[in-house]
């Protein structure tokens, strides 16, 4: 097994933490059009105020002119966040984010596939540190901004450690975007991450939590002193305040600790979410599958259809864009195509949603739990049915 970076003295976390305590500049609202309204919204905040298209106007016009702040925007913000608006030019607190004809809200980013640990059930499969360069990242968030991209996840493997995350992260921040990053937090008390949170603080931070125990944390990542670095990142990222979010990963070798995960979830303070289905990996293999825990495999909602390619899109490591992350067929190669690329993105998702190869006809296609794409992963994979399929269920349960 590798090795984390060791420990320091036991007032590290004190330390980290305070450098989030002094004061930072305060972020700049963000004015956007999203999907069929008009939002403003505070990064840090899970809270946002919906405007008229008229006063969004009104907002621009006084952005470009350099005029101050409307009386309704003072009265909403104050209301909303208890912020008093200075009285400069709005440009000084608000940026307004203009208009884009592509309408695509959301994205998420894999800006690197390699990680620190090495958990079975990843469905990245092999995890190569490779990718775009510093200038082509850059080109990369620019077209998002311009495809109206308000809400990026950043992921990956493990953004934290990829050597240009933090300057991505920035600049993603300032071209108005509301950042979530999706961690394993054995980098989370890092201090240049956790000043570069202060300064430019994220929508949400997701964490994925392995065990409850330092024996079950270790093994299942197959790292020791995962655990450590874990729990010392949730203790950083608790006592700055971080907005965190724990995902709790549900496996066969980490089941016996389900319960005990989420009661240290409640102890901590942080919301949690039990992820329990394991999907194949992005190559169709089946190897993640190994880790599913069966007794833990939770029954999907019928699936009723997504805005995969119409108003979401996902970026792989090499700029090559999909409907989502599970949909990789007919990727878009975004720096080569350009943002016009994207035209084609609905045109893609509407042909790979048809039900067709081994789910074509089927009977139960109109109650089916989960989209065309991942289907066709889990059968490339020869998952067994009970897996994704409800013909892999018993008589009994189909006829409730």
């Amino acid at each position: 097994m590798g090795h984390l970076e060791p420990e320091e003295a036991e007032d590290a976390t004190r330390r980290e933490a305070a450098l989030m305590e002094r004061s930072a500049p305060q972020p700049r609202l963000i004015a956007s059009p999203f999907l069929d309204g008009h939002l403003v919204v505070r990064p840090g905040s899970t809270s946002a105020l919906r405007i008229p298209a008229g006063h969004f106007t009104e907002l621009a016009a006084a952005s470009e002119s350099q005029q101050p702040a409307p009386p309704w925007l003072r009265a909403a913000v104050l209301q909303r966040w208890g912020l008093e608006m200075p009285g400069g030019p709005l440009a000084d607190s608000v940026l307004v984010r203009k208009p884009s004809p592509y309408d695509f809200g959301r994205a998420s980013w894999e800006i690197n596939l390699g990680c620190n640990l090495e958990c079975p059930h990843c469905y990245l499969g092999v995890k190569e540190f490779s990718g775009l360069t510093w200038q082509q990242k850059v080109r990369l968030l620019d077209i998002m901004q311009d495809a109206g991209v308000l809400w990026l996840q950043i992921t990956g493997g493990e953004p934290t450690i990829d050597r240009d995350f933090p300057g991505a992260y920035r600049y993603a921040f300032n071209l108005g975007m509301m950042l979530t990053v999706s961690t394993n937090a054995t980098r989370l008390w890092n201090r240049d991450i956790l000043r570069l949170f202060r300064d430019s603080p994220p929508y949400r931070i997701v964490v994925s939590m392995y065990g409850a125990t330092e024996e079950t944390f270790d093994q299942f990542t197959r790292r020791r002193g995962a655990w450590k670095a874990f729990k010392r990142g949730i203790d950083a990222g608790r006592a700055a305040g971080l907005p965190l979010r724990l995902n709790l990963i549900v496996t066969n070798e980490t089941a016996h600790e389900a319960d005990r995960m989420a009661a240290l979830s409640d102890e901590w303070g942080i919301p949690h979410h039990a992820y329990t289905n394991m999907t194949p990996t992005i190559y169709g293999g089946p190897e993640s599958l190994i880790a599913q825990s069966t007794e833990h495999l939770r029954e999907r909602k019928p699936f009723t259809g997504c805005n995969a390619g119409v108003t979401f899109f996902h970026a792989d490591p090499y700029g090559m864009v999909s409907m989502c992350k599970v949909g990789r067929d007919d990727q878009i190669d975004l720096l080569s195509e350009g943002i016009e690329g994207l035209r084609r993105l609905p045109g893609i998702s509407d042909q790979l949603m048809l039900r067709t190869g081994g789910c074509e006809g089927c009977a139960l296609s109109g109650s089916c739990r989960v989209c065309r794409p991942l289907a066709k992963q889990f059968q490339e994979a020869k998952a067994p049915l009970i897996n994704y399929c409800q013909h892999g269920l018993s008589k009994e349960k189909l006829s409730l």
